[in-house]
């Protein structure tokens, strides 16, 4: 007996998941549907609202005032993470210095989606 190493059984029935569908497409309707799945692991920017925008506003209050380290989470494409101490809060140009130990980071204010303190 020839064992299929893509059959899976659920139940009692023997099921391919989308490699039978596969065969009657066309090729570029494959192409297509990759495309299309790769789509859908794009990230979005999260939507912030007043409380979360208050949240963020303290805790980078709080590390400024007391000059420790604070995790901050920025929007650019993708989320990235930088780690370090508050320097410098412009307010006028709406930036904040973040020092990270090897360079300074200039971060703008509208690209912040989430900050942390670390004790």
């Amino acid at each position: 007996m020839k064992l299929n190493k893509h059959l899976s059984v659920k139940g009692h029935i023997k099921d391919r998941g989308s490699i039978k569908w596969t065969a009657m497409m066309l090729p570029e309707h494959v192409q297509m549907l990759r495309e299309w799945q790769k789509e859908d692991r794009y990230n979005t920017k999260p939507d912030l609202d007043e409380f979360d925008l208050e949240a963020i506003y303290e805790e980078i209050q709080l590390a400024y005032k007391r000059q420790c380290d604070i995790e901050i989470r920025v929007w650019r494409g993708d989320s990235q993470t930088f780690a370090g101490i508050i320097t410098v809060v412009d307010l006028r140009l709406q930036k904040l210095h973040l020092d990270t130990g090897l360079h300074i980071q200039k971060l703008s204010f509208a690209e912040i989606i989430g900050a942390k303190t670390l004790d």
